[in-house]
């Protein structure tokens, strides 16, 4: 019965909570305190406290730790599926929906059209990327890395995995 409980004190706020991870702070707020009484007001705004100063999604980290403190790490996964759960049911739902008419004229001219859009943006990040590792890093290094990541992706196929873990390498002891 926990954890049916903890599923839905997530799954709720996350099909409710438009907008991602702070829409649903106020729902997730009125489950855990006020329906499930799991934990105080007070003990709510130290937890989120404590999930903002972390990086990654606000949601999934709250859940994480609110299930783990009501029933251990079966609660903490169960928290967390329930905070993804329903983003993940509706892509799920999409991608049938896409795959059914793949075939479709509409649906071709819509990613012919999206696609030149997701290469701009992607041109965008890779030139923020190069712009803060130059500034960061210098145009040795800069130019360092990106002659060596070349080399190991296009010209050795090596994996992508391998070549970030490379860099991180490389970054942590010449950087």
């Amino acid at each position: 019965m926990l954890y049916w409980q903890i599923f839905l004190a997530f799954f709720i706020p996350g099909i409710l909570g438009y907008g991602g991870g702070p829409a649903s702070i106020p729902l997730v707020e009125n489950e855990v305190v006020d329906r499930y009484e799991w934990m105080s007001t007070q003990e709510f705004s130290e937890v989120l406290a404590l999930g903002n100063a972390l990086p990654g999604p606000i949601a999934t980290k709250m859940a994480g730790y609110i299930g783990y403190a009501q029933a251990g790490w079966i609660g903490a996964f169960v928290g967390i599926f329930a905070t993804v759960a329903p983003s993940l049911l509706l892509m799920i739902i999409l991608l049938k929906i896409l795959m059914k008419y793949k075939d479709s004229d509409k649906v071709k001219r819509m990613t012919i059209t999206v696609r030149p859009a997701i290469a701009v943006l992607l041109g965008v990040m890779a030139y923020q990327f190069f712009v803060s590792s130059y500034q960061g890093a210098g145009i040795l290094q800069t130019t360092l890395l990106i002659a060596a990541s070349y080399l190991f992706l296009e010209r050795l196929r090596i994996h992508p995995a391998f070549v970030i873990a490379g860099a991180l390498v490389y970054g942590g002891i010449f950087l």
